[in-house]
């Protein structure tokens, strides 16, 4: 989960390859309509996320126990309540990338072919909800390179972990 630009995507591609389970791009799962909005600079509405996140929610579910990595964005903590309805008889770990807006943003700005403007990073850092005590996840900085990155997340996940966020 996090901000656009993160590397969600690239981190997710490689963590799933590492462990040995499918991997799911998020942004695959929106509605053509969801993809004009942000193509035109509009940031998506709530109402415009919540088919979005059932579908990834159901992606999730029909994983099982096998588990899987899906990049999305979950910026809300009503956002990641739903996922977790949606696959409710599954363990659901957030991972939350975060970095500087400046690294961000040059990313984003490097980046071809992807229909996220620059210009919507602003929104989506106003509706980010970092992880809270009581949600399962942890947060992991994304300076570095992305195999870095997804060695941090990695050792994260193998880390002992207290009840109030244990996956």
């Amino acid at each position: 989960m996090g901000v656009s630009g993160t590397g969600k995507s690239t981190v997710g591609g490689l963590l799933a390859e590492a462990l040995g389970v499918p991997y799911a791009e998020g942004d695959s799962f929106h509605p053509a309509a969801n993809v004009a909005r942000m193509s035109a600079g509009i940031p998506l509405e709530d109402a415009d996320r919540w088919p979005w996140l059932d579908a990834v929610g159901a992606w999730v579910r029909g994983r099982g126990a096998g588990g899987g990595v899906v990049a999305a964005s979950c910026l809300k903590r009503a956002h990641r309540d739903r996922l977790r309805a949606a696959a409710p008889q599954t363990s659901v770990v957030f991972v939350h990338l975060t970095g500087r807006r400046p690294l961000i943003e040059a990313r984003m700005a490097a980046r071809t072919g992807h229909f996220m403007p620059v210009s919507l990073l602003d929104s989506q850092f106003a509706a980010l909800e970092p992880l809270r005590a009581d949600e399962p996840g942890f947060a992991v900085e994304v300076s570095g390179t992305p195999e870095e990155v997804a060695g941090r997340v990695r050792a994260a996940l193998r880390a002992p972990r207290s009840t109030t966020d244990a996956p």
